[in-house]
């Protein structure tokens, strides 16, 4: 993620390394919780790519055919001979 830009003069002392940490962690936090989402949404869409491919091959084959020249009939396309 972006860091913010800050006009404020950094203090001394140990609330200011504390704040520093803080917003540290927050930033690895944001950055696993997106690398989580990003996996996650992957791989949902690889498995719905995954049924599209499974039930949508054959009949793309068959349309394609059907376009071909010389058009075959539909018993053509079907039979195995």
């Amino acid at each position: 993620m972006t860091s913010k830009v800050s006009l404020k003069a950094s203090g001394k002392g140990k609330m200011s390394k504390k704040k520093a940490a803080a917003a540290e962690g927050e930033e690895e936090g944001s950055a696993a919780a997106a690398t989580k989402l990003v996996k996650q949404w992957s791989n949902w869409g690889l498995k719905k790519a995954k049924v599209i491919t499974h039930y949508g091959f054959i009949p793309l084959i068959i349309i394609i055919g059907m376009n071909s020249e010389p058009k075959p009939s539909i018993s053509q396309l079907l039979s195995p001979v």
